[in-house]
């Protein structure tokens, strides 16, 4: 049985190696993304204003730049501006009259002085770019999607990035089961051998590098799965146990061509609120969305610069028809079912935004672990083959590769 499972570790280790790698890596970096995003890009998120100079509401200000642009619609828009922070806000393309097809358009995010109006910058994110606009959004989609395309309507880099974190998910169990070997030996699988250094310490870091943060990671792996394959795997295998709240984006069907709302911004933001009173919310609106794939507006309730929601388990959102202004479903944190608190944890798990600055500390922790182990377990199976090649080589002389030439270990 232990051959079978060391087998399969060395093979799945191999084989998701260089994913977990990256995926470690630019986790690590995304932990922080709004905040080094402002420090590479000020025009994006500061703004000079004069001095008691009235701002315009984030509804005029969308309003002027769809008027500047007839080629786009604002999707998504911070209903309240920090002091001396630009607006940015998301855009879609309309769809051209003269060729039915929406506009091409090289961005979708649009940042403005809230207290003039002006176009301050624009960017594509997620671009495939290492400019110094791109980079953070580059490395944000690289992290859970590869930048891999659609086909038939699929995301593949979705799809390919949670099945790696399926796979991960229970190797983490076949490495816990192999990294104690016996009784007597248990108390190696938490040891370093920082003395010995080169070949015997990376096989500690791998192994009980893993056993140390085996707790930690299991949660890491497991919301990685649910953040890609949320609508495909996770719920529904969740409300087969639980009810879940209505969720437009898993109960409707994405439209075949772009939406345009026949509810008013404005009528949007009054229906939430209302409906925010009856259910006492006590957050005040903070932005609002609209999705032209699924027809629908996000009305959600958060501080400024809260959006993340940092600290719990993120900001409610209430949804409404985009035709009709009915109710469509919300997103309650704390509330709900036992399957929806299940759900509302895997964001604020994943990214560590539970435990607000502390628990990003320690995402980014975890994914240089994560990244730690990729690569130890790499020079791991490296040797080992060496070795064998080694006596392989030697064997029809007689010989074997002499046991000095690496540490019998159990295997990781």
């Amino acid at each position: 049985m232990r051959k079978v499972l060391v087998f399969l570790h060395r093979w799945f280790g191999l084989g998701l190696a260089l994913f977990l790698f990256q995926a470690g890596l630019t986790g690590a970096l995304i932990a922080w993304d709004h905040e080094i995003d402002g420090l590479f890009n000020p025009e994006l998120y500061r703004a000079e204003t004069p001095a008691g100079a009235e701002l315009l509401s984030p509804l005029r200000l969308a309003e002027i730049v769809e008027r500047d642009d007839p080629r786009v619609q604002v999707t998504f828009l911070p209903l309240a501006v920090e002091p001396g922070h630009a607006l940015m806000m998301s855009v879609d393309p309309r769809k051209d009259a003269a060729t039915g097809k929406p506009y091409e358009l090289d961005f979708d995010q649009v940042a403005v002085n809230p207290a003039t109006g002006e176009v301050q910058g624009r960017r594509e994110w997620g671009a495939i770019s290492l400019s110094r606009q791109q980079v953070m959004p580059f490395l944000y989609k690289l992290h859970y999607s590869l930048h891999l395309p659609e086909a038939g309507g699929i995301s593949l880099g979705l799809w390919f990035m949670g099945l790696v974190a399926m796979v991960w998910f229970f190797d983490a169990f076949i490495a816990l089961w192999i990294s104690f070997p016996n009784r007597k030996a248990w108390k190696k699988s938490f040891a370093f051998r920082f003395d010995k250094g080169g070949y015997r310490l990376n096989f500690d870091l791998h192994r009980s590098g893993g056993v140390w943060t085996w707790l930690l990671l299991m949660p890491l792996a497991f919301t990685a799965v649910s953040m890609n394959l949320n609508r495909e795997v996770v719920r529904p295998l969740v409300s087969a146990f639980s009810p879940l709240a209505d969720n437009p984006f898993a109960s409707r069907t994405q439209l075949a061509e772009l939406a345009v709302p026949a509810v008013s911004r404005a009528k949007v933001i009054e229906l939430g609120a209302a409906e925010g009173l009856r259910l006492e919310l006590e957050r005040p609106i903070g932005g609002l969305f609209y999705s032209p794939e699924f027809d629908v507006f996000g009305v959600g309730f958060y501080a400024p610069g809260n959006d993340h929601g940092d600290g719990g388990l993120g900001n409610p959102w209430l949804y409404f028809d985009g035709q009709t202004g009915a109710a469509a479903g919300s997103e309650l944190p704390g509330r709900g079912s036992a399957g929806d608190f299940f759900m509302q944890l895997q964001f604020p798990l994943h990214s560590g935004r539970i435990l607000g600055v502390p628990g990003r500390v320690l995402i980014t922790l975890l994914g240089l672990v994560v990244a730690m182990l990729s690569v130890t377990g790499v020079i791991i199976w490296a040797k080992k083959r060496r070795v064998r090649v080694l006596a392989d080589a030697k064997e029809p002389r007689g010989e074997r590769a002499p046991a000095s030439e690496i540490e019998i270990q159990p295997s990781a």
